[in-house]
């Protein structure tokens, strides 16, 4: 396992305002993560999370800085890097299997159309789809057209794993179901993860750091926190643990003290 499989430094992305000043969005993101390690990142609205996120996918250029992913300086999309959205953007038309096919022609162009069956069979199982792989998007539900979007991400045997608000959508139920989908999947695959999040117990259950944002404007890394749970993860057991508690403060009391700071300066201003 690398200590800095992912090497973010200094990392900046500035939007030019109506009067052609630049606007730091973010300022200084500076963040290391181990290979198959599970990074959150959590903050307010607006903090610039998914920012980071979309420039560590290639999906938007950063302003300065790096971003390395196994070694590799990233300069824009790449099968390395898989996304989930918090909505699944299938193509209607297409089913499961047509929609997880897709991104697998595209790479693995000198398979055979034997292997990227095969591929697309075992992605669409791992996340329990082995019954619906022919269904359109319209016959399934919100979680398994999430599930589908989740299966399209791994059948890339992506290097990292990048997820933005990938539960927004969902009802408390499934979004559970879904975060031990993708437990699950992790567990096996050794995939490193990044996931933006607004919701703490999430954070806690899934994650083996995480990373608190400042706000906005120029928001950078405000602390990190270090998660101490073996994997696999009983939720159960963890949420009557003293220590999940304790992470859980932890958080919060970052989330607070953010938003004290954020009236002050709007106080402040008027």
């Amino acid at each position: 396992m690398r200590e800095r499989f992912v090497d973010i430094f200094d990392l900046v992305k500035a939007y030019p305002n109506p009067f052609g000043e630049d606007i730091r969005v973010v300022d200084g993101f500076d963040l290391k993560v181990k290979e198959g390690e599970f990074v959150g990142v959590i903050g307010h609205s607006g903090c610039g999370k998914s920012t980071v996120l979309n420039m560590v996918a290639g999906l938007i250029p950063s302003s300065e800085g790096s971003i390395v992913v196994g070694e590799k300086e990233v300069i824009g999309p790449g099968p390395d890097r898989a996304v989930v959205f918090q909505a699944p953007c299938l193509l209607p038309w297409m089913t499961s299997f047509e929609n997880v096919l897709l991104g697998v022609k595209q790479c693995y162009p000198h398979g055979t159309p034997d292997e990227r069956k095969q591929i697309v069979e075992h992605s669409l199982g791992v996340v329990g789809l082995q019954d619906s792989m022919f269904k359109y998007p319209r016959e399934m539900s919100g979680g398994m057209q999430q599930r589908v979007g989740i299966a399209r991400a791994i059948a890339l045997k992506p290097k990292m794993l990048l997820l933005d608000e990938p539960f927004g959508r969902l009802d408390s139920l499934t979004r559970m179901d879904l975060q031990d989908v993708i437990l699950d999947v992790l567990n096996r695959e050794k995939i490193t993860t990044m996931m933006i999040t607004h919701d703490v117990d999430e954070a806690v259950y899934m994650c083996d750091k995480i990373c608190m944002m400042t706000n906005g404007p120029g928001a950078k890394v405000g602390k990190l926190l270090r998660i101490d749970y073996a994997r696999p993860r009983n939720r159960q057991q963890m949420m009557i643990e003293d220590k999940y508690f304790h992470y859980r403060e932890n958080l919060l009391t970052f989330l607070e003290d953010c938003e004290k700071q954020k009236e002050t300066l709007k106080a402040i201003r008027s």
